[in-house]
């Protein structure tokens, strides 16, 4: 397990030199992470990285490299750098789990810690959700967009890094992709690798054909030939058709597949269907490939395309269309020496800016008549929903807006991760992560799902947490007084 204490922003060092000066490093706070935006215009996205936010949790300390790199910098003195050699974190965090659908605004992770601790881990905690819920998020719309063919990930070459390529292909595999040609990630993670050939095989060989034959001996059962390295359809096809016949059918083996990784797929992929089929091999696939996304496969798709499954790369691996997440760590209380929590709250004249204050949870209410989700309720952490009674809901950006459910099931979003320091979460495997993922997709009304023009899904407050927030507003207004405007400006 690699050591990631120092992977922060130097600000946290700072600060937290400062906490420990002037006698703030015990204070007791509360920070959430959520972010804003849904990428892409999306109607929603899907929470991942929890597990390497854990790993990192366990394994921070700083080491002597680590404190004579600080001493070195000049800037901190010894009694801080003394504190520093037992930094462990001590404090509480709860999370949603992954492959839960998420939406802007509501804590993804709240962490209670120590100031140190709560603000020291803000960047690794940001880098590792907004990064993984980036691609799930992506992978998700992708997998839909290909209505029901499989998606494998081909993108660790075009990634950002080794870590964006190993954990990006875990996240797509949450997302909904069946596999991944990043090798390590199956080592790792058990995400299947899965590859054929690259168009230097072929041109290795003298013939396309023996090219081909030559594969099919290799790998008879999983024997899918790259058929555009000259022309698809006067060579590539033509001699795939022959060395299925001369070398797989002999053998009994039926199933194969083609890999078309240019030129016009709809178009190709029809005509290669017809030759495939006049061939007598109906069980051979068509699998496509070359800078696809949503909306490239949608497309394609709705030209009649005959594709059975995708290779994506680039534009999933990157998120190309929307290459950043935007998960923010604020400030939302703070614990006075009695215990008490004392709300805090960001003001801006972005009214997106502005935080919800307090320690929070957040309940998802579900229709009790055909259970899909029908909100979600963010409320103070003692809040209980009751499902037998009404439940009035406050839009948090219209003072004038409010929601009545009656009939509805909720559940807690936010569960324990760490109390006290300790692990208290059993970490689910990977395939039980995408099996939830799955599950929490389908509770969503397919106008919420879909890529374009989503319905919004609803986010409220509690009526006591809107009214915190609209007195905590006009306190820290300019003659103690502040509004939002009905169209949610100041």
């Amino acid at each position: 397990m690699r050591n990631f204490t120092m992977l922060c922003d130097f600000y946290e060092l700072t600060m937290a030199g400062g906490y420990f000066r002037t006698g703030m490093a015990d204070k007791i706070c509360y920070f959430d992470l959520f972010f804003r935006r849904i990428p892409d215009g999306g109607g929603y996205a899907i929470a991942a990285g929890l597990e390497q936010v854990v790993d990192y949790i366990r394994n921070l300390h700083f080491d002597e490299a680590d404190i004579d790199y600080l001493r070195g910098k000049g800037c901190f003195d010894e009694a801080f750098l003394c504190y520093l050699r037992g930094f462990r974190f001590t404090g509480d965090i709860w999370a949603v789990p992954e492959g839960t659908v998420v939406f802007p605004g509501e804590p993804l992770l709240t962490v209670r810690a120590r100031a140190i601790e709560a603000q020291f881990i803000e960047t690794y905690l940001l880098l590792a959700i907004n990064h993984q819920s980036l691609i799930a998020t992506k992978a998700s719309r992708i997998v839909r967009a290909a209505k029901g063919r499989a998606i494998s990930e081909f993108g660790a070459r075009r990634a950002q890094g080794a870590d964006a390529a190993i954990l990006g292909a875990r996240a797509a595999y949450i997302g909904g992709c069946t596999a991944t040609a990043t090798t390590l990630t199956d080592a790792l993670y058990g995400v299947p690798a899965t590859g054929t050939m690259a168009h230097s095989w072929i041109q290795l060989f003298d013939d396309e054909y023996e090219a081909f034959c030559a594969y099919c001996r290799c790998y008879p059962h999983n024997a899918t030939l790259l058929v555009d390295t000259y022309n698809v359809l006067e060579s590539g096809i033509p001699n795939a058709i022959r060395a299925f016949r001369d070398v797989l059918l002999p053998q009994g083996i039926t199933q194969c597949a083609v890999r078309l990784d240019s030129g016009d797929l709809a178009y190709l992929s029809r005509r290669a269907r017809k030759m495939l089929d006049d061939a007598g091999l109906n069980e051979c696939r068509i699998i496509a490939s070359n800078a696809l996304d949503e909306y490239r496969i949608a497309d394609i798709l709705n030209q009649g395309a005959c594709i059975d499954a995708f290779g994506v790369g680039e534009r999933l691996i990157t998120a190309s269309s929307e290459p950043v997440f935007g998960g923010v760590y604020k400030l939302c209380a703070v614990e006075d020496d009695d215990g008490n929590i004392l709300p805090r709250i960001k003001i801006s004249e972005n009214t997106a800016k502005i935080t919800t204050p307090h320690f929070k949870q957040v309940y998802r209410l579900y229709n009790g008549t055909d259970g899909h989700a029908e909100a979600d309720l963010i409320c103070l952490h003692d809040e209980l929903v009751d499902d037998s009674l009404p439940l009035t809901l406050f839009d948090p950006d219209y003072t004038w807006k409010r929601r009545t459910m009656v009939n509805f099931t909720p559940r807690r979003l936010l569960i324990p991760i760490f109390r006290s320091g300790e692990l208290v979460y059993d970490l689910p495997t990977l395939e039980e992560i995408r099996a939830y993922c799955a599950k929490e997709q389908g509770s969503l009304w397919d106008e919420v799902l879909r890529p374009d023009n989503p319905h919004k899904y609803y986010v409220d407050l509690s009526e006591r947490l809107w009214t915190l927030k609209q007195e905590l507003l006009k306190s820290h207004a300019i003659g103690g007084e502040l509004e939002l405007a009905h169209n949610g400006t100041m």
